[in-house]
């Protein structure tokens, strides 16, 4: 529509510049012609309309355009609300189920962990054997309290010194935890691996790991308790005969720390800690 009026307009200028020069006939005076100068004056402010009108014409397609894009980021907006709203609907359901069967099996819910903040002061990433120092406070960190992120799991306390607490970070060759895949909730064992990796093991081949599937603590360690969110997994492949190898990026950041929290756990009866399977020590 914009286009024909601009033609429109053009034609009626070309039209007018005719009659202009067709009263070129200067009169006695030396002057123009009246019909040429009553053709300026009107074709002066037409040419200014014309100009104008392509213009605004080009100012309108702009704005339309960027309404358009704001139109489809809003849509894409409300998609990802209403999306998030039925996750969080989702999981309250999940929690509303699980406490009434706890309460129809006379299960008994652990109380919700503590956190205690505590400062990274050095970080070992370079030898095998890779650990951080914290500083917690004295009496506030005890040997095996899990250490954690608002990421992830980081590992676990193995020493203590006053105020000072040293971490064993689950990248390290000789740590390990109880794994769990959330997807296909099949368990397995996360350990180490050269270059600050994770690998997850025991899972046999059968069982369809994928990557991209979240990998979380299973609390059958009787270190870390259960679902604390461990890695990605981001690589499949046959390993044996029998299971995967299975590698798992951590979820935490264990490059870029420097605020860590302890987690503050209830430990078990000392009567049961050191028995074996038989209930022999």
């Amino acid at each position: 529509m914009r286009s024909r009026w601009t033609h429109l307009l053009l034609a009626v200028l070309l039209v007018g510049q005719l009659f202009l020069l067709a009263g070129q006939t200067p009169d006695r005076g030396g002057e123009r012609s009246l019909l040429a100068g009553t053709t300026l004056r009107l074709l002066g402010p037409l040419a200014r309309l014309v100009g104008a009108a392509g213009d605004a014409g080009t100012e309108l397609s702009r704005a339309l355009a960027s309404r358009a894009r704001l139109a489809e980021e809003n849509r894409q907006l409300r998609a990802e609300l209403i999306e998030l709203r039925r996750e969080r609907l989702r999981l309250g359901e999940l929690e509303l189920e699980a406490e009434a069967l706890a309460r129809g099996l006379g299960f008994e819910r652990r109380s919700d962990w503590s956190l205690t903040p505590a400062e990274v002061v050095y970080l070992d990433r370079t030898s095998w054997l890779r650990t951080l120092i914290v500083w917690a406070g004295p009496g506030r960190a005890r040997r095996d309290q899990p250490v954690v992120t608002e990421l992830g799991l980081v590992g676990r306390v193995i020493a203590t010194a006053g105020g000072y607490a040293k971490v064993q970070l689950l990248t390290d060759a000789a740590a390990s935890a109880g794994a769990l895949v959330e997807r296909v909730r099949r368990q397995g064992i996360v350990r180490g691996a050269p270059g600050g990796g994770l690998t997850l093991e025991l899972v046999p081949r059968q069982v369809p790991v994928e990557p991209g599937d979240r990998v979380v603590s299973a609390g059958i360690d009787g270190v870390y308790p259960r679902g604390i969110p461990i890695g990605t997994v981001v690589a499949v492949a046959p390993g044996d005969e029998l299971f995967h190898r299975i590698v798992v990026e951590p979820a935490a950041d264990l490059a870029r720390l420097d605020f860590v929290y302890l987690l503050e756990q209830p430990a078990p009866p000392a009567e049961l800690a050191g028995e074996g399977a038989d209930g022999r020590r």
